[in-house]
């Protein structure tokens, strides 16, 4: 089941919405936890995905570590 990140409009917090695409498509406008509000809205982020030799599609690892690649961290 996708994840999808919400910010409230009312008291700025942010938080994770588990949902299924037919419930997205359906319009979803979930409920902030802290205060309650439906006056939230999508949090749009970048994902980069990546493939391997076989084909395979994957996220690619976030963060620094040592297989991150060069750049990452300065």
């Amino acid at each position: 089941m996708p994840v999808y990140d919400y910010q409230c409009q009312v008291c700025g917090n942010t938080f994770e919405v588990f949902a299924t695409f037919k419930q997205k498509e359906a319009g979803l406008q979930p409920e902030c936890p802290m205060c309650h509000s439906t006056e939230t809205q999508q949090r749009i982020g970048s994902v980069l995905f990546i493939r391997n030799g076989g084909g395979e599609v994957r996220p690619a690892p976030m963060g620094c570590g040592p297989n991150a690649g060069r750049g990452c961290c300065g």
